[in-house]
């Protein structure tokens, strides 16, 4: 792999913000989804277990109820490609055996082998179960996924919403995620800026990176 120039990755980021208003008449290429649906299977996870599902939604009335729970935010309906990032709730034994049986598959070896690291995984599960947090261990995940998300998209020239403003409940209902054990925790609004979206112009407002970096 030949590394981007690093003017790139800096210019690409500068360039991205939280997009309010879409161009609803504008879709993003089959092939730069695909990049970017990608991106988002090779998103990083602690252990690597992927406790998530990222539903794209295509149905315009589904987007449109969408939208609805979301306090009516035109985003969902506005965007090309609308982005439920959904997370594992109760994450169990079968869960975990999914994934050695993936891992086996994958690496060419024994399920029996990966034992040691299973026990491991199924030790941490465990203590996070019993500390009352395994949920929110979990769903932490999907927020490393959306920031792989938005920055692969930067990279590609597209725009992306990063979306909290929604109602958990009423998108699990509406996507019918409980049977599936999952729940709804954000969203990522995908697609091309508005002409007339006064954000994008508007400068960024970061601290200075003396305030935020330090070095030790």
């Amino acid at each position: 792999m030949t590394p981007v120039p690093t003017q790139t990755v800096t210019d690409a980021l500068s360039w991205r913000y939280a997009t309010k208003k879409f161009d609803a008449t504008r879709t993003i290429p089959a092939e730069t989804w695909a990049a970017l649906e990608r991106a988002l299977v090779l998103a990083p996870s602690s252990f690597g277990l992927q406790p998530w599902r990222f539903v794209v939604v295509r149905d315009r009335a589904t987007r449109e109820k969408l939208s609805a729970a979301a306090w009516g935010q035109r985003q969902p309906i506005d965007c090309s490609h609308f982005v439920v990032f959904a997370g594992r709730k109760g994450y169990d034994a079968k869960d975990l055996e999914h994934f050695v049986e993936r891992t086996a598959a994958v690496r060419g070896v024994s399920k029996e082998s990966l034992k040691g690291y299973a026990d491991i995984i199924a030790g941490s599960v465990e203590k996070a179960r019993q500390g009352g947090y395994l949920d929110s261990w979990l769903a932490r995940q999907a927020y490393i996924a959306l920031g792989l998300f938005m920055t692969s998209a930067a990279l590609l020239g597209i725009d992306v919403c990063p979306m909290e403003g929604l109602d958990p409940a009423q998108f699990d209902a509406i996507l019918g995620l409980p049977a599936l054990g999952y729940t709804a925790l954000c969203a990522g609004a995908a697609g091309y800026r508005a002409p007339d979206d006064k954000y994008a112009a508007a400068p960024k407002v970061r601290f200075r990176a003396e305030e935020v970096i330090l070095h030790v």
